[in-house]
């Protein structure tokens, strides 16, 4: 079992890898492909917002400044707008301007000359929905056409969170192999997700434990952000509905940390540890749940920076906790604690992109994407492994109700259900069974010759002897503390009880270790086939299964001590009353 486990591990470990690298090797390739001209534009900022193309085109050549490196924009309400120039484009292509990371911006619009002076204008953001879109797509794309050195501008807006764009441009070869390649590696990702969540729903009907469910919660919130924040929501789940699309990034970023907090909570098992840390974790995963009201009411750059804030402090507190409860003792605190570390070290850079420190790059929209394909299955086989060791702690747990502590027989109220359900079983089947009770006759002088200790190990051997001797089927049970009952079950012949009776008396006086041989277990027998085929016996007395074993007990009581086997017939009814006085007269 454990070779088995360790394989089962290595499979695990390997596949999440395998994913990550596939998914890391697409996205990268996808990220990659075209030139990426964000420093080839120059910027100007309304802080109003209500400028018009015609207003920016008229904006002085000073006042528009260059854009030297990627860096991020708090314009609040205000608009951002980019001046690019076209390069020297091959007529024979069709090019494209991707704005990459802007599947979470509220509106971009690209303006491009016209041949009469006019400005065409080609939408995109989340505050449109994409089938509206000019080129429909997980971030906005615009058709770019011109003459080098002909002028584009890109109005960009987003509230409250900062903008930091990044332009790529691309032939319509690249963009379409990008799109194909991107789409895969989230579909393989989205489809390894679903089967994790499925495996968590299989475990929370199969162990019934809290912890899968909030497992369950966790992975389901990580699905919902990754496919709002890489923009496969808006484009193949709710193209029609931009509300929804601009909201749900951040509405599932929060309800990711919630569940994740209470998961740690559950798993690290606070309540038995400390009250205050539990309510804590409580109280803290029930703000992710609630704070989406409050704001997308006030929906400001300070709700913003709070919700990035609680994230940041969400990551290091189920860290914490996780470690702290492994220090405590529970030890697959510890291991959820690494199990969420490819996660907690992917985090930060989308959040610090979010919060303006950061500019757009691979790392800010991928990196959690891989981390999570690490961490949901790794979670979920470490999560396996405890509910498998707590099982079957209670399934031990649950034996010792049944079994005799010290032989590990069954206990004597089962052998009752047992034998009520034999004779039943066998009178329908029209199938014979036997019930044979043992007794170890010389424990007395084993103890007052070696002691008590030797005299509970002649009991164990004793125990080991007499279940060597049945089959699987049969039960045996410590009925006393030297006697042993053993149920035959049907199909059985009487006729081999007598065999069964000197096999086990033979079977003791062959030895066994530890017990001295000159003091093998010496057995004396007696046996009662089952049930009554004469019509002998009313079948209420034969299914009072607590009174046919008393009368074996006083059978083997009245047994001469040279005696070692009896054999006894089933009881004899007595007579009639008409039959009595007959007999009387």
């Amino acid at each position: 079992m454990r070779v088995k486990s360790r394989w089962t591990c290595a499979w695990s470990w390997l596949a999440s890898v395998l994913l990550a690298l596939g998914l890391s090797g697409t996205t990268t390739w996808a990220a990659s492909s075209g030139d990426f001209v964000t420093t080839d534009t120059r910027f100007w900022v309304d802080t109003t917002g209500r400028a018009t193309i015609e207003d920016v085109a008229r904006v002085p050549a000073d006042a528009i400044q260059a854009l030297e490196r990627p860096r991020s924009f708090e314009i609040d309400r205000g608009a951002l707008w980019l001046r690019y120039p076209l390069p020297a484009l091959d007529p024979a292509r069709r090019w494209y301007l991707v704005l990459e990371g802007g599947a979470f911006t509220n509106r971009a619009t690209l303006y491009t000359p016209t041949a009469d002076g006019q400005w065409r204008p080609q939408e995109a953001g989340d505050h449109l929905p994409v089938s509206s879109w000019s080129h429909p797509d997980r971030m906005p794309v615009f058709t770019l056409e011109g003459s080098a050195g002909t002028v584009v501008w890109l109005r960009l807006e987003n509230h409250p969170a900062p903008l930091s764009p990044s332009l790529r441009l691309q032939d319509e070869r690249d963009l379409q192999l990008a799109r194909d390649r991107s789409l895969l590696s989230l579909g393989i990702y989205l489809g390894f997700g679903l089967l994790v969540l499925f495996l968590g729903w299989v475990h929370v009907r199969l162990y019934g434990d809290r912890v899968f469910l909030a497992y369950v919660a966790y992975v389901t919130c990580m699905l919902g952000f990754q496919i709002a924040f890489t923009g496969l929501g808006g484009l193949f789940f709710w193209p029609n509905l931009p509300r929804w699309n601009d909201a749900a990034p951040a509405l599932f970023m929060l309800w990711l940390t919630g569940a994740g907090i209470w998961f740690v909570r559950e798993v690290s098992a606070l309540s038995r540890h400390s009250p205050r840390l539990y309510r804590l974790a409580t109280v803290w995963s029930l703000f992710g749940f609630t704070y989406p009201i409050l704001y997308f009411f006030f929906l400001s750059p300070a709700a913003f920076k709070l919700l990035n804030l609680y994230g940041l402090l969400s990551v290091l507190l189920s860290f914490a906790l996780c470690i702290w409860a492994w220090r405590k003792g529970e030890v697959y605190a510890g291991w959820i604690a690494l199990g969420f570390l490819p996660l907690h070290l992917a985090y930060p850079f989308p959040a610090l992109r979010s919060a303006g420190v950061l500019p757009d790059s691979w790392a800010t929209q991928y990196a959690v994407l891989i981390g999570s394909a690490l961490e949901i299955p790794l979670l979920l086989y470490i999560l396996h492994r405890r509910a498998k060791d707590f099982n079957e702690n209670r399934a031990r747990m649950r034996v010792i109700d049944s079994t005799d502590p010290l032989t590990g027989l069954t206990a004597l109220p089962v052998l009752l259900v047992r034998l009520h359900d034999a004779i039943r079983r066998a009178r329908r089947s029209r199938q014979e069974c036997a019930l044979v009770l043992v007794e170890l006759s010389n424990h007395a002088e084993i103890v007052a010759a070696e002691g008590r200790l030797m005299g509970d190990r002649a009991l164990v051997v004793a125990a080991s002897q007499l279940s060597s001797v049945v089959r699987d089927i049969d039960t045996v049970c410590r009925v006393s503390n030297t006697r042993f009952a053993l149920l035959i079950e049907a199909p059985y012949r009487s006729a081999l009880l007598a065999v069964l009776a000197q096999h086990i008396i033979a079977k003791g006086l062959a030895g066994a270790h530890p017990v001295p041989l000159h003091l093998s277990p010496r057995f004396r027998v007696v046996t009662l086939a089952l049930p009554d085929r004469s019509g002998s016996a009313p079948i209420a007395e034969e299914m009072d299964v607590e009174q046919m074993l008393q009368r074996l007990h006083r059978a083997l009581d009245r047994l001469e001590p040279k005696k070692v086997v009896l054999h006894l017939p089933l009881p004899t009814p007595a007579p009639a009353p008409a039959a009595a006085s007959a007999q009387t007269a």
